[in-house]
Formats: C-alpha cells, structure tokens, sequence
C-alpha cells in the first residue's frame, strides 16, 4: 500500500518573511518561490519540497532550549484526496480545527499532541 500522504513543504512562522526567505535561499541555495511577498514567502528545492515562512503579527522567536516560547512551524503533506485523507487521519487520531480558511485548496488538521498540519492537494 502506498503512502497516505508525502511531506511536501514546511512552514515556519516570523516577523519578515522577505529576509527570512533570503537568509534560507542564500544558506541552501534553493529557487525563491515567484509569487512571494510581505506576508508569505518561499523557496523551492529541485525535489520538489517548498519551505515558505510566513508574517505572524506579535511574532515572538523561539528561545532555544527554553520552551516558553515554543518553535513555530507546521508541516504541509500532498494527497491524492483531500476527503479520505482527512476521513483516514481522524480515524488515526488527527483533530480538525474549525478554522478552515481554504478547504478547497488544502486542510488544517492537528496530531494528537495539538501541532497543526495541512494536507494540500497533490
């Protein structure tokens, strides 16, 4: 059986999305994603995984090891469908939180341990 679903991009929250986007495409090399702005930003890596960094207002870094202000990401995962992949990982435990604010285009879902994710179409 295949996988249900394939890591295809993660997303990590900050205050400027431009100079996070420049300081990770000039650390990795990676292809800055077209349609970047302000608010959202990307980069694209030849295998296909997107790493995008977007504007959150009232950003408060991380404070590594001390977890009062924990790390701020989330992981996107491709699926061939967006029902029965979402219907199969709430068997397995995934919640939906009501904020959907595109399921057309992609799910926000959260693992047991309350991280979101989002499952986007293939």
């Amino acid at each position: 059986m295949p996988p249900l679903m394939t890591l295809c991009a993660i997303t990590l929250d900050c205050d400027d999305p431009l100079a996070l986007a420049a300081f990770y495409q000039q650390a990795t090399g990676l292809e800055p994603h077209p349609r970047s702005d302000a608010d959202f930003a990307g980069l694209n890596g030849a295998d296909g995984l997107f790493i995008g960094f977007q504007r959150v207002e009232d950003y408060r870094a991380p404070r590594w090891p001390d977890q009062t202000v924990p790390q701020q990401f989330h992981l996107d995962f491709a699926v061939e469908n967006l029902d029965e992949a979402e219907a199969r990982l709430l068997e397995l435990g995934a919640g939906r939180p009501d904020n959907q604010p595109n399921e057309d285009r992609w799910r926000v879902l959260t693992d047991p341990a309350g991280h979101p994710f989002c499952l986007v179409k293939r």
